[in-house]
This record gives structure tokens, C-alpha cells and sequence, in this order.
């Protein structure tokens, strides 16, 4: 699959970039050329490879154990702790430089 130069311009309205025809032009080429690459690293054989280095091998997991029980954290029970009462919404827009008694009130940004 190749990216276009309509593919490019509607990416670029979707993130309200202005791109000019050169820059355009370059990012083509440029998307094309990874996705040459990539299809190039997919005709590899690579199922004797062993794999090099594991994420969750490196941060806060316990290596003396094994299998699923190293990855226990990760399905632990969602328990809030220190459970604290939260803002009520006159007290939340009470400090609230403008607001309508329900919402705070805040200046457009984004604008077309």
C-alpha cells in the first residue's frame, strides 16, 4: 500500500497542519520509504530468532519466578487506597474565573 499525496493532505487537515506542496511532496516520499522498509523486515525469516530483550523483563517484575505468576501485579484487584472525598461541583467552581454555576467557562483555541 502506497501513501498518496491525498493521503498526506487529509492527515495533515485531520491535524489542522499546513503543509506546502514541497513539504507535501517530501513527506511522501519519505512515509513510501518506511513502507518499503518495513515490507522489506517483513520478508525476513524470523522465526528462529530468539528474542533479544523483553520490557516487562526490565522494570518492577520479580525474575525469580516464573511464568504467570511474574506478571501477577498486572491483574492485581483495582482497590482505591487512601479513599478521600471528592469536590463537590460548587466548591470545584468556586475559585473558577469564569464559569456558568454548572461548567467552567474557557476561551476557544482551536479555530478553522
Amino acid at each position: 500500500m502506497k501513501v498518496t499525496e491525498k493521503d498526506v493532505t487529509y492527515v495533515a487537515d485531520l491535524a489542522n497542519l499546513e503543509l506546502s506542496g514541497e513539504e507535501r511532496v517530501g513527506m511522501v516520499r519519505d512515509l513510501n520509504s518506511i513502507l518499503d522498509y518495513i515490507e522489506m523486515l517483513n520478508q525476513l525469516d524470523t522465526s528462529n530468532v530468539e528474542p533479544m530483550a523483553q520490557v516487562s523483563d526490565r522494570y518492577g517484575v520479580d525474575q525469580s519466578k516464573q511464568g504467570s505468576e511474574r506478571f501477577a501485579y498486572a491483574n492485581r484487584e483495582d482497590v482505591i487506597e487512601g479513599l478521600r472525598k471528592s469536590l463537590s461541583q460548587e466548591s470545584a467552581l468556586a475559585n473558577a474565573p469564569d464559569g456558568d454555576g454548572t461548567f467552567f467557562r474557557v476561551p476557544k483555541v482551536i479555530e478553522r
